[in-house]
């Protein structure tokens, strides 16, 4: 059972992602009509500390959003209870957080 501090965690970074996730496709689509490159847009988010934050806020968000989504899945449908239940679920959180500020570094440094 996900607990309620959990549940509540979970909610506030669904509230974070989502104008993040409108902004991020808004982007996308801009790029795509605008006719802009794959390196075009790279060359435009490097040294930027405006995407890197932006993007950075969606990555932690993500990633703690996901590992309390997967908990609750592993909790419910494997039944997978106690130490290996967190282990995997934060486990799965800093490896999806450590990955998508690699992303993040390697776009905007």
């Amino acid at each position: 059972m996900i607990s309620a501090k959990l549940f509540i965690l979970q909610r506030l970074t669904a509230l974070i992602m989502a104008p993040l996730v409108l902004g991020h496709l808004a982007l996308m689509i801009y790029a795509v009509q605008g006719g802009l490159s794959a390196s075009e847009i790279l060359g435009r988010t490097q040294g930027s500390v405006f995407w890197a934050i932006f993007y950075a806020l969606f990555v932690f968000a993500v990633a703690i959003h996901a590992a309390i989504g997967v908990r609750t899945v592993l909790f419910e449908w494997l039944k997978i209870r106690g130490s290996v239940l967190e282990l995997l679920s934060w486990s799965l959180g800093l490896a999806l957080l450590v990955m998508g500020l690699y992303s993040v570094y390697a776009v905007t440094a």
